[in-house]
């Protein structure tokens, strides 16, 4: 039996108007803590006490790297769309004229990177389905309404649109019938992504709603059920002592036993966030319910562009059982400018941390873009003939035939996101790019 452990503390969370609240940033400058507050009006903040008590050295910020993940910093907007803001809450503008100015910036921030509003819909007799996308044939996304937060958000979170108030930028489902309608007609798909937000910060009650029907033995072709959270980092008690934990714990471990696999797909972001006993704990509660845990994330600058970072993230997730599986780049969306990493560092920085870690944590893949084409692997920066050119090769596609394939873009030191690309050696375009626009078309 599946049981509660450890002692357990209360969820507390702080948005931006309670920035004033956090007693630690007492020992900021005012003037950067009204900064803050100028960004925080733009980009989701939120935070909750674990993360402030259990991750963040304080005597280092703001250079510590949690405070960097979790924290909005003035250099996140740019310099006329912060003095904007600024000027704004100095004079005291009426609340409706802020959220106006913030919306005009957030317009121009690519709310919905990589096409996923536009391309990744489910539709079903004629109706797009609501919170719900399929970019990829084996795979549908799933967004329950309830689970469209976070227990934090970091700054750098390509999907920051879904907090900022804003209904038209929301993806959210209410209801699973119309999935399990869609996967009835769709014996292909083989992988159910339950993602946000984060759907963990729901009740198990909840939870189970979205998840029971995906068990029904007429949808016996969706063998694998992924949940994508941050819970393991930003508040291990939901696995260890909040009121539902066990029930949490019970439901994974019921989804085994029907003879699927469970994968939690998390992020880990920096070694720290597995470094203290109540994420460890979680990580051994929830690999005894038989879910396995995968850890994904991108590369971000000012939190763990150094691959030492990563070579200790991996070898510390090797160690609890934990699969690393992605080392992403981060999507052109939000704060990128202030987060970026250049595709050629990037890649040094994976390399360097690939290269000095053994064959078990060897599983990581990286740098890869989630791209509008689909996921394509930073594999090499290579010297062909008189060019020097990045090759590149699909992990995943919108067209399962270019999946494995291996294309070439002409070096670029400064890019820092598919669209930057050229293709190398005089080719007027990829491979790929007249099939893509026909298949976007449809």
């Amino acid at each position: 039996m599946i049981q509660r452990i450890d002692t357990g503390r209360t969820y507390h969370a702080y948005s931006r108007r309670d920035l004033d609240r956090i007693p630690m940033l007492r020992r900021l400058p005012p003037e950067l803590r009204f900064r803050m507050k100028a960004v925080a009006a733009v980009l989701p903040f939120r935070v909750n006490d674990y993360v402030l008590e259990e991750l963040i050295d304080w005597d280092r910020v703001p250079d510590d790297p949690i405070f960097r993940l979790t924290f909005p910093h003035p250099e996140m907007l740019a310099p006329e769309d912060l003095a904007r803001m600024i000027r704004l809450l100095e004079e005291e503008a009426p609340p409706a004229v802020i959220r106006s100015a913030a919306l005009e910036i957030q317009q121009r921030l690519n709310p919905h990177p990589s096409g996923q509003r536009e391309h990744n819909r489910l539709v079903l007799d004629g109706v797009t389905l609501p919170g719900m996308q399929r970019k990829y044939r084996e795979t549908a996304l799933f967004f329950p309404a309830a689970g469209q937060t976070c227990h934090a958000y970091c700054t750098y979170c390509f999907r920051w649109a879904q907090f900022v108030g804003v209904p038209d930028l929301r993806f959210a489902a209410r209801e699973a019938d119309m999935l399990v309608r869609f996967l009835l007609r769709h014996p292909e798909i083989t992988d159910v992504l339950i993602t946000g937000g984060d759907p963990l910060i729901m009740r198990t009650r909840l939870l189970r709603r979205y998840v029971e029907p995906l068990l029904d033995p007429r949808l016996a072709h969706v063998r694998n059920i992924r949940i994508g959270t941050k819970a393991l980092s930003w508040w291990p008690y939901r696995f260890l002592t909040d009121p539902d934990a066990g029930d949490l714990l019970r439901l994974f471990a019921e989804v085994v036993r029907a003879g699927r696999h469970l994968a939690l797909m998390v992020h880990f972001t920096h070694p720290r966030e597995l470094s203290t006993l109540p994420a460890r704990r979680a990580v051994r509660a929830v690999r005894g319910t038989g879910a396995v845990i995968r850890s994904q994330s991108p590369v971000v600058r000012h939190v763990n562009d150094r691959p030492r970072i990563w070579a200790r993230m991996w070898r510390r997730q090797v160690s609890l059982g934990v699969v690393p599986y992605y080392m992403f780049v981060a999507r052109d969306t939000g704060a990128q400018q202030y987060f970026r990493v250049p595709l050629a560092e990037a890649f040094s920085i994976f390399t360097g941390a690939y290269r000095s870690v053994s064959g078990l944590a060897r599983t990581a893949r990286g740098p890869v873009l989630s791209a509008l084409p689909g996921k394509i692997l930073v594999d090499g920066i290579e010297r062909i003939g008189d060019e020097t050119v990045f090759v590149l090769k699909f992990l995943q596609a919108r067209e399962p035939a270019w999946v494995g394939r291996v294309f070439f873009a002409r070096y670029d030191p400064e890019a820092a996101w598919f669209d930057d690309l050229r293709p190398a050696f005089g080719e007027p375009s990829f491979f790929f790019e007249g099939e893509l626009r026909e298949l976007l078309r449809r």
